[in-house]
């Protein structure tokens, strides 16, 4: 089951134990928004734009980024990220030749350890960007990886 499903069923076990006019959680808020229009973009600078509403990534040993510098299998591709900033909002994963540049992102609370690990898919070699924006800026690491066998149809 996913958490979704979870969610949405939990939420609705909880509506029906309680009376409809004491419920004022409306499930659909509760599901994480999707920014979809971020995704489809097709350019990498539009998309980081997208995201931001500007471009401009600060390079910093503080953003860490761990990616092998050979993937053997393009179609999953392990990569961590973690800051030592503080107040970090959200870490994004941008895959630079990918169709759709931006592959994952991360909307973190203030209690949440400023570390994410997953698996992206690349289509072919490319350099790999983690965004971590934290107050107002945004803050990059990247690193060049070379895919042997394709896999974002490839």
């Amino acid at each position: 089951m996913n958490r979704r499903k979870f969610l949405k069923n939990s939420l609705l076990t909880v509506g029906s134990i309680m009376s409809v006019a004491t419920l004022s959680i409306i499930p659909k808020r509760v599901f994480a928004s999707w920014p979809k229009s971020s995704f489809d973009e097709k350019d990498l600078e539009k998309s980081i734009k997208s995201v931001y509403g500007h471009s401009d990534l600060t390079e910093s040993s503080k953003v860490i980024l761990k990616a092998p510098e050979i993937a053997e299998n393009g179609a999953i591709v392990p990569i961590n990220v973690k800051t030592k900033l503080k107040r970090v909002e959200s870490i994004m994963v941008f895959v630079e030749n990918n169709p759709q540049p931006l592959s994952s992102g991360y909307y973190l609370s203030s209690l949440a350890e400023p570390t994410i690990g997953t698996r992206i898919k690349m289509g072919k070699s490319s350099k790999v960007i983690a965004a971590v924006k934290s107050g107002n800026k945004v803050y990059s690491s990247s690193k060049e990886i070379k895919i042997t066998i394709g896999g974002c149809g490839g």
